[in-house]
């Protein structure tokens, strides 16, 4: 899970897990929407694949990058975990 905190601490990185919400790209069209080098885009795409956030699949000569729900919605509830109330603190009267 540490890396998955470290992928996420990143700006950059934490706009193109956003932009991957909406549906699969390659690099060029994450790249598209920043304005950095496609290098530096690779980078942050690899470090999120690392932390399994996001998985990529090779077609011909693409790479098409996707979020994976399972790893995202895990560090969601952790994080929901972390600022939650747990219900036995409350007591009806």
């Amino acid at each position: 899970m540490k890396d998955v905190w470290e992928a996420m601490a990143d700006p950059t990185r934490r706009e193109i897990l956003t932009m991957l919400q909406k549906h699969d790209m390659t690099a060029g069209e994450i790249s598209a929407g920043f304005h950095t080098s496609t290098a530096t885009i690779s980078h942050h795409l690899k470090i999120l694949r690392e932390a399994g956030l996001v998985t990529s699949v090779r077609e011909k000569q693409t790479i098409i990058y996707s979020l994976n729900t399972t790893v995202f919605q895990e560090f969601l509830k952790n994080i929901a975990a972390m600022f939650g109330t747990k219900e036995d603190n409350y007591e009806t009267e």
